[in-house]
């Protein structure tokens, strides 16, 4: 609030006065040539002709391709300059006629352009400043590896030479007003290249083998995303903000100069690495104290390994060194820490209880930041690493016959239609459109595509890209005396089409239904070899559902489980920036006009989607992470190594389904067997406790983990009987929530958490603590 009543500077009024007069800047940006960046300018043009804006395109802007061809027409064309390097034809803008010309907006395909010696600018990055200057506004294009910086990083990780004569510098991006990030599948380039016959040798190049697409494809995402959370973080601190945003995870490891201070830097970064976060480690040095030969050169060590994994080390000076917690508490808020990895205590049950936990310090400092404290094991078994690739012996002798069962299962993964979903940040960013976009190219190409059911929300847009498909109709169900409509699952099986188009995946049945869901629905068709090509949000995956909470402030009630993204075929990304999706709803392209202002001071607020457009991006990332390296394991002969096993303990308080979504996402990025606990220390349950524990069971079964439930003849057993099976287990991480017990509790009856570190010294405990809404 007090941003908005400070009088600007004279310098800042000049600068929103020069930027009064200067034009706009939007780059799309692809993983890879043939990702269709220049279809989707060709299709901005289109858009801003049809909105009445003078529009031109410049440069050259090959229309080969029919559909290039097609979304060209009507556009007008301000011819290139052409010259000629070594017998290859060049374009240059025609930078002069631009200007005489004067439009409003100005297509320009291939940023990362030099230009011919004689030019008056060396570069088009540098003509498209002119043109910005001149009040001319650009749309233009630009590949990830054409950046600055991502053509090293691209050809290490392909292995492949990207030859490229010309890059632009790192920061193009953040000098544009709008990044929007055009994602699409290794599969859908593929499939793209292969009917392209105009440039066949393009398809052998190394660069387009399918796991380097996923690597492009990942660095894209993970590039964008960075840039995105600086936009956070200034946005934060500009509305007063502390504290994590829920969107990212950075992990902090507390070392000290000793000889586990390498391990736990080296867990840290496994942690940070499987979370796609960031990692900080440092180490807290009381005033007075020197150090000694010994631990210098521990603090050489780690300075040296920090640098090595591409973390960032800091030595922070203590007063007193009972202040640790605290000083670690205000160092973790400051830097927006959702992690803390730190080594075991050694103070002894009188000393925690004179001095207190370090951890239940920390603990009850904080909002949103968990603690991991690592197994003292490491010691004996030295560094413990995540799962990695490991080539075994075959295990299964090839010439077994498989058995009835084994035979019907792979029978129908055979029969299995094909899902590709394509996931947004927030309602209106072009999900729906884009799948209606696909549905009518696959008809063109002769492919049998029926709309099972859509959901326009009255955008005209929309309703215009529904073309020729044909719909199926709704199944009207009564319900409390009126008559609703839902998807005919039966009737688009029977029609058997080839494909059909679902929206909104997340969607609750009205009850009544032959299923709860709407992705049981599409379960269904797909079994019956249908394909199936839906959308959703973000906030419905099932195990951000905290995430998203803390970020909007709202508890999503309709979820998708996470296995069915997982199991997709494809998954793309619809992205589009906070101010152009704010923009689009002013115009009233998403929501009538009587619900615009409610929506964009409420889940439409700019921190809000800032923050959901890092997570979709982040969580895409990681999609595209895993699928890589399930692709790998397929080429591996043997096993996949799974060596990490997650024990969960739950109780009935409101914090426990936040503990299982927290046991699943850690045991799929793992590649772990999880299980959840729940010790009933009574006869019986109430029919609320029931039901609560009947919830606890459905979340973590939905999410493919193990419900058990034990007896135990006293609550002073309950704690013997959890370290019992997590034993037999083989457990090597523990999940618990943060206790709820007073510091005199703790006195009085001891520590849960400190009991079980002293117990289970042997596997890494992670603390969950309690969560706030991040109100923004």
């Amino acid at each position: 609030m007090v941003e908005q009543f400070r009088r600007k500077s004279p310098e800042e009024i000049l600068q929103s006065i020069s930027r009064m007069h200067r034009g706009r800047l939007k780059i799309i940006l692809g993983a890879v040539s043939g990702a269709g960046k220049t279809y989707h300018l060709l299709m901005e043009g289109q858009t801003l002709k049809k909105k009445g804006i003078d529009v031109v395109v410049a440069g050259s802007v090959e229309a080969t391709h029919p559909k290039l061809a097609q979304k060209r027409e009507g556009l007008e064309q301000i011819e290139p300059i052409i010259w000629y390097s070594l017998g290859e034809a060049k374009h240059d803008l025609d930078v002069a006629a631009i200007i005489e010309r004067d439009p409003e907006v100005v297509l320009v395909d291939g940023l990362a352009h030099r230009n011919r010696s004689d030019a008056p600018r060396p570069t088009r990055l540098d003509d498209v400043q002119f043109l910005l200057n001149n009040n001319i506004s650009v749309i233009a294009t630009v590949n990830i590896y054409e950046l600055a910086g991502m053509k090293e990083m691209a050809e290490r990780l392909t292995k492949a030479e990207v030859r490229i004569d010309q890059c632009v510098p790192e920061d193009t991006l953040a000098m544009a007003d709008e990044v929007k990030l055009l994602d699409v599948t290794p599969e859908a380039i593929l499939k793209r290249l292969q009917e392209d016959d105009r440039n066949p040798t393009r398809t052998k190049h190394p660069l387009f083998r399918r796991d380097n697409l996923h690597m492009l494809r990942e660095l894209a995402l993970r590039f964008v995303a960075t840039g995105v959370n600086e936009d956070l973080e200034d946005y934060r601190e500009k509305h007063g903000m502390v504290g994590a945003s829920g969107a990212t995870e950075k992990v902090l490891v507390s070392a000290q100069y000793h000889w586990n201070g390498s391990i736990l830097v080296r867990r840290g970064q496994q942690v940070a690495k499987r979370l796609g976060g960031e990692l900080l480690v440092v180490c807290f040095l009381p005033l007075s104290k020197k150090l000694t030969k010994e631990e210098a050169t521990f603090k050489r060590s780690i300075g040296k390994l920090v640098d090595k994994v591409g973390g960032t080390f800091e030595e922070q000076m203590l007063a007193r060194e009972k202040d640790v917690a605290n000083e670690l508490v205000a160092y973790a808020m400051e830097n927006n820490v959702t992690r803390i990895v730190m080594g075991q205590s050694k103070r002894t049950r009188w000393d925690e209880i004179w001095y207190g936990s370090i951890v239940h310090k920390i603990l009850r400092q904080t909002k949103n930041i968990d603690i991991l404290i690592v197994a003292d094991r490491s010691e004996r078994d030295g560094e413990r690493v995540m799962p990695t690739k490991r080539e075994q012996a075959v295990t299964v002798n090839p010439y077994r016959r498989l058995s009835d069962e084994e035979m019907q299962q792979e029978i129908g993964k055979i029969k299995r239609g094909t899902l590709k979903v394509y996931v947004g940040a927030a309602p209106g960013v072009g999900k729906t459109y884009t799948m209606l976009r696909e549905g009518n190219e696959l008809a063109e190409n002769g492919i049998d595509v029926v709309i099972g059911l859509l959901e326009t929300h009255g955008r005209k847009e929309t309703i215009e890209q529904v073309g020729g498909l044909p719909l199926i109709p709704r199944k009207r169900i009564p319900y409390k005396n009126v008559t609703l409509e839902e998807m005919d699952t039966d009737e688009i099986i029977r029609r058997n089409p080839e494909v059909v188009l679902v929206d909104e995946l997340a969607h609750t049945n009205v009850p009544g239904s032959a299923y709860e869901k709407r992705y049981h629905d599409v379960e269904k068709i797909l079994a019956a070899g249908i394909s199936v090509i839906s959308t959703m949000n973000i906030q419905h995956l099932e195990s951000l559902n905290d995430s998203v909470e803390q970020i909007t402030g709202i508890r999503v009630r309709e979820t998708v489980p996470d296995h069915i993204l997982h199991q997709a075929d494809e998954v793309e990304l619809i992205d589009i920036s906070p101010k152009a999706l704010r923009q689009r709803m002013r115009e009233g392209n998403i929501y009538a006009m009587e619900k615009v202002e409610q929506s964009l001071t409420n889940f439409f607020k700019t921190g809000n989607l800032i923050a959901l457009r890092e997570l979709a991006l982040r969580e895409v990332a990681d999609d595209v992470d895993e699928r890589l390296e399930a692709w790998e394991r397929r080429t591996l002969r043997g096993p996949w190594r799974q060596q990490e096993v997650i024990f969960v303990c739950v109780n009935l308080r409101a914090d426990s389904e936040r503990l299982i979504r927290r046991g699943f996402r850690i045991a799929y990025r793992l590649k772990a067997s999880w299980h959840v606990a729940y010790v009933q220390d009574h006869p019986s349950l109430t029919e609320e406790e029931e039901t609560q524990l009947a919830k606890l069971k459905a979340l973590t079964e939905r999410l493919g983990g193990r419900f058990e439930r034990y007896e135990a003849p006293s609550r002073r057993k309950v704690f013997t009987k959890l370290v019992w099976h997590m034993n037999e287990k083989g457990t090597t991480q523990v999940v618990i929530g943060q206790s709820a017990r007073t510091r005199w509790k703790e006195i009085l009856e001891g520590s849960v958490i400190q009991r079980l570190l002293r117990e289970v010294r042997h596997m890494d405990v992670l603390v969950v603590a309690d969560h706030a809404p991040d109100m923004m």
